[in-house]
């Protein structure tokens, strides 16, 4: 009998990563491309995805019928049970039923999440959150995901809609959000947040290594870490920026929650996480009560790029 596999993607507003799972739970096959989703139709996204899962499957030499499952998780707000997506902040989707056209294409089962909620659920299972009840995630991307295991479950909420932590307004008069509010968290801190402010403080005449990088919404990564080891001073500003409010943010929700641990994730702790954590616990103190504080851990992603791929494996094998 031929061994099965499952396919897991990580979908996102500029790269798909996919990879193929082995039954010892082990990735076997990986396979990245670019997401084509800038104002383009739903439809080449989709396209996208389908490529991606044949790609590998061809490259990998196994079959469709070896394929036990397909789960990914993406960005917005995710009718999990239906697989729609409602809507999605950096892809062309709305009341999207992407399940149909990948399990008719492929003849298997098709799971789908929010990323950051299928990120946490892989640092639960898999990474920094094994053996604790209650986490909450943070994820610093282009934008600001969170995610919520409350008594070992994965808790999204009424209609998928909860754990929106990227949301959570923190100055009404602050810069404006894609959401449309002012002062959420995502504005100050995600990379959206910080390209903004570095782009005002350029605009302003002062120098920055990263000022030819954010010529798009948002910088690469790995560009913030080579400013930061240089002491580029608007890039220090911008990360000391968004660390304050991801302290605040990590207070509110260690007083809302009382969690055993708090992770965070995403492509800029993938990069530079230890920075992130160090300026974040040296102030988060100030904005948790002390005794709810006294219980509470605060670390970074285990997992690193491949939380949300674990998610999404955890996401199949709890069906």
């Amino acid at each position: 009998m031929a061994e099965s596999f499952y396919c897991v993607l990580d979908i996102g507003g500029t790269k798909i990563l996919g990879a193929i799972f082995n039954s010892k739970k082990e990735i076997v096959y990986r396979l990245k491309k670019k997401t084509k989703a800038d104002g383009e139709e739903a439809q080449n996204v989709e396209d996208t995805i389908i490529s991606v899962v044949d790609e590998m499957l061809s490259e990998f030499g196994i079959k469709s019928s070896q394929v036990k499952a397909i789960a990914a998780g993406a960005p917005g707000v995710i009718d999990q049970e239906k697989g729609i997506v409602l809507t999605s902040p950096n892809l062309p989707w709305k009341d999207y039923d992407i399940r149909t056209p990948i399990e008719k294409k492929f003849g298997t089962k098709f799971y789908i999440g929010n990323d950051v909620n299928v990120g946490v659920l892989g640092e639960y299972k898999y990474g920094a959150g094994k053996g604790y009840k209650n986490i909450v995630g943070l994820f610093v991307g282009t934008g600001m995901g969170g995610g919520l295991i409350l008594d070992g479950k994965l808790y999204t909420g009424y209609k998928f809609k909860g754990a929106e932590y990227g949301h959570m307004i923190l100055d009404p008069e602050g810069p404006l959000c894609n959401c449309g509010q002012r002062g959420c968290l995502e504005a100050f801190s995600s990379k959206q947040g910080m390209s903004a402010y570095i782009r005002q403080q350029v605009s302003r005449g002062r120098e920055s290594m990263m000022a030819d990088a954010i010529t798009g919404s948002a910088f690469k990564s790995k560009v913030l870490k080579n400013a930061l080891k240089e002491k580029d001073q608007v890039a220090m500003e911008a990360v000391d920026r968004a660390c304050h409010y991801l302290a605040i943010a990590s207070g509110n929700l260690v007083n809302t929650f009382s969690p055993e641990l708090v992770v965070y994730g995403g492509g800029v702790i993938e990069a530079v996480g230890d920075i992130f954590l160090e300026k974040i616990l040296a102030e988060v103190d100030r904005y948790c009560m002390p005794s709810i504080r006294s219980t509470v851990e605060f670390k970074t992603a285990a997992l690193g790029d491949d939380s949300i791929l674990y998610g999404g494996l955890s996401m199949i094998l709890d069906k």
